[in-house]
């Protein structure tokens, strides 16, 4: 009897500390998922072809909290926050640049970064 009853108390003890909690479940934010959902987009200024409008279209169920803009001309990274994380870019020259958006995107205190590339061309 103490065997079935040790045995018992084991099996319960693991079963306990090996459980999911709903906390941790809620915390998962599917990236890879993610990537496929969120797209940089770009317009050139109708006044001055250097200056490029950028912002993210992000069709997911996840919140977008920020988004660090890299231009790649050298510049500084530009960090933003909000939904669309729009902004505008001057270029000092003409020439193609690469172009990257690392986007947050959160849900349930759980987030995770994905990072979209676009060529650009600037007049």
């Amino acid at each position: 009897m103490k065997k079935i009853t040790a045995i018992l108390m084991f099996t319960t003890m693991f079963f306990m500390i090996n459980s999911c909690s709903k906390s941790d479940d809620a915390a998962i934010v599917d990236c890879f998922g993610d990537s496929i959902l969120t797209e940089l987009k770009h317009s050139a200024d109708g006044t001055n072809s250097k200056i490029i409008n950028y912002s993210i279209q992000y069709s997911g169920s996840n919140t977008v909290t920020s988004v660090k803009w890299t231009f790649g001309d050298g510049t500084p990274a530009q960090t933003v926050t909000g939904t669309t994380g729009a902004v505008s870019h001057t270029y000092s020259a003409a020439g193609t640049f690469e172009v990257k958006a690392d986007v947050t995107l959160s849900k349930g205190g759980g987030s995770c970064t994905v990072s979209p590339k676009k060529n650009v061309t600037v007049n």
